[in-house]
């Protein structure tokens, strides 16, 4: 499935036939009463044009696992960066990077990664990064956080867990709780780092990432000065949702096959990039340069622990009371609208904004238009400079009251 490394939505119809059976035989499916058909298969990669036949060798290999897929992206970094899409194009020249691994308290190695603008541009803030189902950091939010990091800001990101360049079995989700501590103790100690220690410190999630995003900061509501969503993963929309018996079949199936994978029955590129020559490029090059992002059938616990999230956050929208800016494409099918303007409703955020951008799709930050890509990233920074504006106001305050 070419998209969902962009779409970053684990949903999406699927076919999965189950003898006709009642409950009391759906309970005992290990003693074979119900026999169901989860179809897993290994499809033939395409072979990638204008590529040597080793890097091609390379792009098919199996990476359920972390070296592999570290490997194939060290041979395609170069490769992604001339692609013909704006975020590659127009980078802002001089910013510095910086990659390394954590050891997470489950013992995985994490990657992360940080963006900073040049040594002679004051830092305002902080800002840290939740990619969405299926992503990396090291895709199209590379552009994205030059951008931001132009502006004066420390950006930072890491790989979920069985995502990206991080470990874990690829595109497998144990646990949703496990996803957004692993962000609780891996932006910790990124707070702690010498260039960032007294600025504000901001949190940005995108479609699931904003799902992880909204849980972090409900464990710890006084560790951030604000939230961006993008497009975030409070509710999926019913087009992309499975029906309910099957999705109560899946809950079923994921207690005794929690990694194998759904078979999906239809493409999201059209519903995720409004931008016809950036869907084609989607569908044609990013299934093949982005390879290291999970495109496969998702993994029935996956999908399990992303239902309950979403039914779990659905709950609690009304806990989150920091200052918050909600980012969200008008016409997205994927992850609904109408829950970011729940959410605007919901919360009890007394410094709250909710943007909608008119036609947009769910990857605003990568399928639309170009210049409503830039809008969309203006309106990050606009925002994040309020913020750091208020922050140092308060501080103003704080040292006159003391003296």
């Amino acid at each position: 499935m070419a998209m969902n490394k962009c779409v970053n939505s684990p949903f999406r119809p699927i076919e999965l036939s189950i003898a006709p059976v009642g409950m009391k035989s759906l309970v005992k499916m290990k003693r074979s009463i119900l026999r169901p058909r989860v179809v897993i298969m290994a499809t033939k990669e395409p072979v990638i044009d204008g590529l040597t036949d080793e890097m091609n060798d390379i792009a098919i290999r199996n990476l359920d696992f972390a070296p592999s897929r570290r490997l194939v992206r060290s041979v395609f970094a170069e490769v992604q960066q001339q692609l013909d899409h704006c975020l590659f194009k127009m980078a802002p020249p001089g910013i510095r990077t910086e990659e390394w691994y954590e050891i997470n308290s489950k013992d995985q190695e994490i990657f992360c990664k940080s963006w900073l603008p040049g040594p002679d541009v004051q830092l305002k803030g902080a800002l840290c990064f939740c990619h969405g189902y299926g992503d990396t950091c090291t895709f199209f939010f590379e552009g994205v956080a030059k951008q931001i990091a132009a502006s004066g800001y420390a950006v930072y990101a890491i790989d979920h867990p069985g995502f990206g360049l991080s470990e874990g079995l690829h595109g497998y989700v144990y646990s949703f709780e496990d996803i957004v501590d692993n962000v609780i103790e891996q932006f910790t100690i990124i707070k702690g780092r010498p260039e960032i220690r007294g600025l504000p410190h901001f949190l940005l999630g995108q479609s699931m990432g904003g799902a992880v995003a909204i849980k972090a900061l409900l464990k710890e509501p006084q560790q951030w000065d604000g939230l961006v969503l993008v497009a975030p993963m409070c509710k999926i929309a019913e087009d992309v949702m499975p029906p309910a018996p099957i999705a109560n079949a899946l809950i079923m199936l994921a207690k005794v096959l929690p990694k194998a994978k759904l078979v999906p029955q239809q493409d999201l590129a059209e519903l995720a990039f409004r931008d016809l020559n950036k869907r084609k490029l989607a569908i044609h090059f990013q299934a093949s340069y982005n390879v290291i992002c999970y495109n496969d059938q998702t993994r029935l616990r996956t999908a399990v622990e992303l239902l309950n999230a979403t039914k779990d956050i659905e709950s609690q929208l009304d806990k989150i009371n920091s200052p918050l800016l909600i980012l969200h494409g008008a016409a997205d099918k994927i992850t609904d609208p109408k829950i970011s303007e729940f959410l605007y409703e919901k919360a009890s955020s007394e410094d709250k904004t909710l943007k909608l951008y008119k036609d947009g799709y769910h990857c605003i930050l990568e399928g639309e238009p170009d210049e409503i890509i830039f809008t969309v990233i203006q309106d990050i920074i606009t925002w994040l400079d309020s913020q750091c504006s208020v922050h140092k106001e308060s501080l103003q305050v704080a040292k006159c009251s003391e003296s």
